[in-house]
């Protein structure tokens, strides 16, 4: 988004106005924004030694109280050229801080909003490859990191609020302007370009359209055809790769599948053993067969044994 601060120069009136409307550079969308929206303070220096160390200032701040304007006017008595210096500190929504210049280096940004800059580290973290490979959750500094933080490591958590002490208030914009007297002087009008983030319109149209109920049950429907198509896709990739596999090697690939196929058939049946072995004579000429026979002979005994013994026991009595 850009807007444009308008110098107005007539003896020394100093005027601060928009342009009409400001316009995004995403759409053609007209946003109607009063002039001071745009802004956190304002302050004007004049000349000290014209106007005394009183009167020289002249500061415009933000409460919750304000009522948003579309100029200012700052009116002095004088005959003589004056310099005058501007300080515009702009309203960044979200908030936005300056980076600690170690940081800012090593990051590679000046200015950005806090989650920017948490993800920032976060990319990298995992590009130089400091995350520690047994306890995720810490981080092992590299040289600069421990010179930003002072520490050989720390957990990720830990961050924000480390980077409490590592972020300062954005610097404002600054601009030097000669407020002229001079009859001759054609230039009365000075313009600057300041470029502003403003939010994308099409976000409450957004908000609007999904909180409608018609249009939510229009997006259930298109949800439901989406994962329908989703699963299509899955079927036709399954097939596919089905047909490729067994046109590079039908025999082997039916081997392979017969088999996955006795897994799960296996797993499905909850059969113990491998039926296919036991059912060859060959299985049952192993040398544990022997002692396997002499291990079910003996419990079934002693088995026998004990109904025996019961039996006894109760005619007894």
């Amino acid at each position: 988004m850009r807007i444009s601060c308008f110098h107005i120069v007539c003896g020394l009136l100093l005027r601060l106005w928009p342009p009409p409307r400001a316009y995004s550079r995403y759409n053609d969308i007209t946003l109607k924004r009063k002039f001071s929206s745009f802004f956190k303070s304002l302050v004007i220096e004049l000349d000290k030694d014209l106007y005394g160390p009183d009167n020289h200032l002249v500061e415009w701040h933000r409460t919750p109280t304000t009522q948003e304007t579309d100029g200012f006017q700052v009116k002095r008595p004088g005959d003589v050229s004056v310099r005058c210096t501007l300080l515009l500190m702009l309203d960044y929504q979200p908030p936005q801080f300056k980076l600690d210049p170690r940081l800012a280096r090593l990051l590679g940004i000046h200015t950005q909003t806090r989650s920017c800059i948490i993800q920032a580290l976060w990319q990298y973290v995992k590009t130089n490859k400091l995350q520690d490979s047994h306890d995720k959750e810490y981080i092992n500094c590299d040289k600069y990191f421990q010179q930003i933080f002072d520490c050989p490591r720390l957990k990720f958590s830990e961050i924000p609020q480390r980077l409490t002490n590592l972020l300062l208030p954005p610097d404002p914009i600054v601009i030097n302007h000669v407020i002229s007297v001079d009859p001759n002087d054609q230039k009365k009008t000075a313009c600057y370009d300041i470029d502003v983030e403003v939010e994308d319109p099409l976000k409450s149209q957004m908000s609007s359209f999904l909180l409608s109920t018609a249009n939510q049950q229009e997006i259930a429907s298109l949800d439901n055809k989406i994962h329908e198509t989703i699963e299509s896709i899955n079927q036709l990739k399954i097939q596919r790769d089905f047909m490729l596999s067994f046109s590079r090697d039908p025999k082997g690939y039916i081997q392979d599948w017969l088999k996955s196929q006795s897994r799960d058939l296996k797993l499905m049946t909850d059969v113990v053993g491998n039926p296919e072995e036991e059912r060859r004579a060959e299985f049952y000429h192993e040398p544990w067969s022997q002692e396997a026979v002499s291990r079910y002979f003996y419990s079934k005994i002693q088995q026998r044994r004990q109904e025996l013994e019961q039996a006894l026991a109760v005619r007894n009595t």
